[in-house]
């Protein structure tokens, strides 16, 4: 019992819960404790410059200099008052992770010594080296210059000894190179489309803000278990693993009791999140064994993003010191549910109003008809954009899976909304729309309350559904930046709202009535939007038969989904609404194959090695001891009992070879298609080489790997088992 994994399983057993510091005051006493919030800006500034500071917030006026020295200053003064010693520009390239360069506070007083400075300059704009990060071209070694920029509208924060600032990151030439400026251009894009249909029901709506609700699922596993698996620790799923007899199949993990040791983990996040600012709201176990689920109140679409790269960050961190290593692969062991990030979205006025909330009057009704019906048409037309913005090599493993929605998108109503839609379809001027609110259900069980009955089901098979009062994205994968696909699904709905904002405004110049022109265009689009809308069981294979008859993206090859964002229509979108531009888009593009085939790559190196210099020796090692026990029965005994004791052993010899043979083959076949799919010069084709090529060994070898896991001595095996990592102790 020398063995890593051995020692990595004995050591596993020996944690204890660490223990816990929980703060004495209440959580809303401490929440944003280290964020320049506006309340501690209005402390700091003088309010000429905090009056500025705000109507650049609110109407997107430019600061001047002059108002950055000020704030900088401020925020040095704060900053220093909490410890802090630097700063950086904290910004989100295109590697679905955040980056940082941290500068001290300290400049030469010119009498021998150093002084804290801070001014705008440095708060405003810091120079990355942008042809160090993903790029897609735009930036080559010779041409590096980037720009990250101040985002005054999301709070600087401090953690640790460093002030963050939430910046904007673009290239010399000024294009993106991340997803924080489109995300933004895209809010500015639906406010400006959205308030304009709004004022058709109430004239003082000036702004509407995107809302985001974001549920992180993810997984805990013994540190020391997890640096025994190669696979997992660099690539961030288990490569081979045959299932445990027992995994999540009892349904016994879901909402169950939190084992201690991850309650201790949890609280220890969610305290130092509320100081952060994240507002921290729902924990609960989630369906697979290990697997869990973080989710705040929902936030302001910008900020929302922000704090989820925030949080994802201080999971794997604050797991290490729990002794846990925190997985955010959507698919970190077969057999078992996948991880995701469920994005609730919603549109609110700056009068208060919820857009996507159900009406009880006519004409609050026929609103939230108006916004749903647009939502509905910017899916539509860019269904299979919206699946691109989602979709990844690691994604790929869990949708279509029946623990996710299909890679098909499409838009769950329930039936009450699902029958207005028909009803305003079929309707004619003078007839009057009214929603049913929630109603009351009596439970005929002793001392059980009245429960309140929603009026919409869920549909878990749906990619795109309605809730209530939002639509939920659930098809987003729990490592992703969640402002890939809310950069989309802004940019579409600003569309569709731009088109439905002109063709009513167009009638009503023809002399039509207001709600005659709302319910005309209405009608038109709820025909146009019928085929994205699917009630039923999206899991099912007439599902798919059906979806692709209704014209919906049925496509599942990760690198062909990613063309859609070179598509025309895409690319009109996107510049009609000044998000994006072509060259942005392409840039794009070519940053998703290039990751993609790059994840593909690692994956098949990790298994190639893991295969011939683990599991190889380790089987044949085990082989020879059987060998060994034939040959000295055979010896001992006569041959009628020599075949009759050896008969299991040289069964079991037989399959090993079998086994053994075939991954030693196909490891070799693996690299031959990888070194010819490396020739390829197209970034596309390329991809696309490692998708039909490459991957399809991955699964193949795996198969073989695990039936040598079932026949191997367990002592022998060098990896921990999926019976060892899935159930924390």
């Amino acid at each position: 019992m020398t063995s890593l994994r051995f020692k990595a399983v004995a050591a596993s057993f020996k944690k204890s819960p660490v223990a816990v510091t929980t703060p004495q005051e209440r959580p809303s006493e401490y929440f944003a404790k280290y964020v320049f919030t506006k309340e501690k800006m209005y402390k700091y500034l003088s309010l000429s410059t905090y009056n500025k500071y705000l109507q650049a917030i609110e109407e997107g006026t430019p600061l001047t200099m002059e108002v950055a020295d000020a704030i900088a200053a401020a925020m040095k003064q704060w900053a220093i008052d909490h410890g802090a010693t630097h700063c950086t520009h904290w910004f989100q390239p295109l590697t679905e992770g955040t980056a940082e360069k941290h500068d001290a506070f300290v400049e030469h007083d010119n009498k021998g010594g150093m002084i804290e400075n801070f001014d705008g300059k440095s708060l405003v704009q810091q120079e990355p080296d942008a042809s160090s990060f993903p790029n897609g071209g735009i930036r080559s070694t010779f041409e590096a210059r980037g720009y990250s920029a101040w985002d005054p509208s999301s709070p600087v924060f401090i953690l640790g000894d460093t002030l963050m600032i939430p910046t904007v990151f673009v290239a010399y030439t000024g294009e993106a190179l991340d997803y924080k400026a489109p995300l933004k251009k895209s809010l500015a894009a639906i406010d400006k489309a959205a308030s304009l249909v709004a004022r058709y029901f109430d004239d003082k709506v000036t702004h509407v803000q995107a809302n985001l609700g974001w549920e992180q699922e993810y997984f805990l596993i013994d540190a020391d278990l997890y640096n025994a698996r190669p696979d997992l620790v660099l690539t961030g799923r288990t490569l081979m693993g045959h299932d445990s007899a027992k995994n999540q199949q009892m349904d016994d993990h879901y909402f169950g009791a939190i084992p201690e040791r991850v309650a201790n983990f949890m609280r220890d996040l969610e305290i130092r999140a509320l100081e952060l600012g994240i507002p921290c709201k729902t924990r609960h176990n989630e369906v697979a064994p290990n697997q869990f689920e973080l989710a705040p109140i929902f936030e302001e679409c910008n900020l929302a993003v922000d704090h989820n790269m925030l949080l994802m960050s201080l999971m794997k961190n604050i797991a290490r010191r729990h002794g846990f290593r925190c997985l955010l692969h959507e698919k970190p062991f077969a057999g078992v549910n996948g991880s995701g990030k469920h994005c609730n979205w919603s549109l609110t006025t700056d009068t208060g109003v919820l857009l996507h909330a159900p009406g009880r009057t006519a004409e609050e009704t026929l609103r939230f008809i108006t916004f749903t019906v647009a939502t509905l048409m910017g899916v539509y037309r860019h269904n299979g954009l919206l699946k691109a913005s989602i979709m990844s090599a690691t994604n790929s493993h869990r949708l279509g899976a029946n623990e996710a929605p299909p890679a098909i998108i499409s838009s769950f109503l329930g039936s009450q909304v699902s029958a207005l839609l028909d009803k305003v379809a079929q309707s004619t001027n003078e007839e009057i729309f009214t929603m049913e609110g929630k109603h009351g259900v009596k439970l005929d069980i002793p001392q059980i309350p009245e429960i309140f009955i929603d009026n919409t089901d869920r549909n878990r098979t749906s990619s795109f559904a309605f809730t209530g009062n939002r639509f939920e994205f659930r098809a987003a994968g729990s490592s992703a930046n969640c402002a890939s696909a809310m950069i989309v699904l802004n940019t579409a709905v600003a569309e569709a709202l731009t088109d439905f904002s002109q063709r009513v405004d167009a009638l009503i110049a023809k002399g039509e009535e207001k709600i005659s022109a709302l319910l005309t265009v209405l009608r038109e689009d709820i025909k146009t939007c019928s085929p994205i809308i699917f009630d039923g069981n999206g899991y099912s294979d007439e599902w798919k038969a059906e979806a692709e008859r209704r014209g919906l993206d049925c496509e599942t090859s990760c690198p062909l989904i990613f063309d859609r964002y070179s598509d025309d229509d895409t690319v009109r979108m996107f510049e009609s609404q000044g998000v994006m531009k072509r060259a942005e888009l392409l840039a794009r593009n070519e940053i998703k194959w290039e990751t993609y085939f790059k994840k593909i790559q690692i994956e098949s190196r990790i298994l190639g090695d893991l295969s011939m210099n683990h599991i190889i020796p380790v089987a044949t090692a085990y082989q020879t001891v059987l060998v060994d026990n034939v040959m000295k029965i055979r010896q001992t005994f006569n041959t009628a009992d020599a075949d009759r004791l050896t008969s299991y052993n040289i069964t079991l010899i037989e399959k090993i070879d079998k086994h053994t043979r075939f991954i030693v083959e196909q490891v070799d076949a693996m690299v031959q298609a990888r070194k010819r799919a490396n020739k390829i010069e197209s970034e596309r084709e390329r991809a696309i080489a490692y998708h039909d090529e490459v991957a399809p060994y991955l699964q193949e070898i795996r198969y073989h790997i695990d039936k040598l896991e079932l026949i191997v001595e367990d002592e022998r095996w060098t990896l921990p088992k999926y019976r060892e990592m899935l159930f924390i102790r």
